[in-house]
């Protein structure tokens, strides 16, 4: 070994080869790419609105609107301001997406259990349903349930009677509408109790059954108490409610609660399309649960409902709730196919007719935007609580 070579001194990598500096580099050129992108079009945007007298802001939303909706959950009519008309179509998108997905979980839930039934007819019943209406496209379905089903029911005059308080015919379903007397706040009150005490319940049972072993009938006592309380109140008090019950007058009915046939028709229609998605995630769900975990409730003595309820399907939920959130999502925005039957949804109202009579195109769709991807991410945040709740989770 010569003594007279210098020692090797220690290689300093060049920062580029560290794959961490690499990594935030490119980073910043990517998001300085989209800012100096969204910079741009927006700029060119406002000058093009400019050069053509396009006026921008939103303004707009304070004047009047001038046209009716045949369908508002607030007070509206054609005086009030274009902002009034944003609020009527969001509130009209998010009842029938509500109301779509509580109907359309019950019923994928129950056509998923029957998929997998002993019974050969009632599981081929469900695998017909399941194969032909997620087959068919859900704008067919929702022109079937309008055009085919709900048009052709009979005018106001032949109205089908039922009791003298319902009425159905080809402009909506008629229902009596309860209007609160004095006295109903306790009504209201009982029925806030009683959830805190289903509530208060549904928690000691769980305990006592890790405690214990013993199944308190909590489902039967937690509908006893929703139904019994606020019956019990509304006795006490005298009845503290009116029904505005619809009357025939002229050419159509007036009073009580209208259910316009294009909110029915969109609902049953993405009800039932949903449903059919649904039923086969909580088949998958089900299968997914080891065979041995039924066995072993069955040598405990427990009958098929209880194995279900308490065994296969708390363990299948890690499996369903992810792809189920999917369908939430998907059902959201398949309501905006409202439009296709005059149903006055988000879309139809605001980004359709306030945008028509405004011109303020980039600010209707960017406000009708901002809703729908607000209101699917705070779907997927609720969704991925409930999952995580959910999960099971090892002691």
């Amino acid at each position: 070994m010569n003594d007279n070579n210098p020692p090797l001194q220690p290689s300093r990598s060049k920062p580029w080869n560290d794959p961490r500096v690499r990594a935030i580099f490119f980073q910043v050129v990517a998001l300085a790419a989209i800012a100096w992108s969204g910079w741009t079009l927006i700029e060119n945007t406002l000058a093009n609105m400019e050069s053509r007298g396009i006026s921008t802001g939103f303004g707009f939303l304070d004047q009047s609107a001038g046209f009716g909706i045949i369908m508002s959950l607030i007070p509206y009519d054609a005086t009030y301001s274009y902002g009034r008309t944003f609020f009527v179509g969001l509130l009209n998108t998010l009842l029938v997406s509500a109301m779509g997905i509580v109907a359309a979980t019950i019923l994928g839930f129950i056509i998923g259990v029957a998929r997998l039934s002993s019974n050969w007819l009632i599981a081929k019943l469900s695998l017909a349903y399941i194969e032909i209406i997620r087959n068919i496209p859900i704008l067919l379905q929702i022109f079937f349930w309008y055009f085919a089903v709900l048009r052709s029911l009979p005018t106001p005059r032949q109205s089908v009677d039922v009791g003298g308080v319902f009425f159905l015919n080809n402009r909506g379903l008629y229902l009596p509408d309860p209007i609160a007397q004095p006295g109903f706040g306790w009504v209201e009150a009982a029925l806030v109790i009683a959830i805190v005490a289903v509530v208060v319940i549904k928690r000691w049972a769980k305990k006592r059954q890790l405690a214990t072993g013993e199944i308190f009938p909590t489902v039967k006592v937690g509908i006893s108490l929703l139904i019994g309380l606020p019956l019990l109140a509304y006795l006490a008090t005298g009845g503290p409610i009116e029904w505005d019950i619809p009357a025939l007058k002229g050419f159509n009915f007036g009073g009580g609660i209208t259910l316009i046939p294009e909110l029915a028709a969109l609902w049953v229609a993405l009800t039932l399309f949903t449903a059919a998605f649904i039923a086969e995630i909580v088949r998958s769900g089900i299968l997914s649960v080891s065979k041995g975990q039924t066995e072993a409730a069955r040598a405990l003595g427990l009958h098929n409902g209880l194995t279900l309820r308490l065994v296969v399907i708390p363990q299948a939920m890690r499996v369903i709730i992810p792809p189920l959130t999917s369908q939430y999502l998907n059902l959201f925005k398949n309501s905006s196919l409202a439009t296709a039957i005059g149903y006055p949804d988000l879309v139809s109202v605001f980004m359709g007719t306030t945008l028509n009579q405004t011109g303020q195109a980039v600010e209707v769709v960017a406000m009708t935007m901002a809703v729908y991807l607000t209101v699917s991410l705070l779907i997927s945040f609720f969704m991925n609580l409930y999952n995580r709740a959910a999960a099971l989770k090892e002691r």
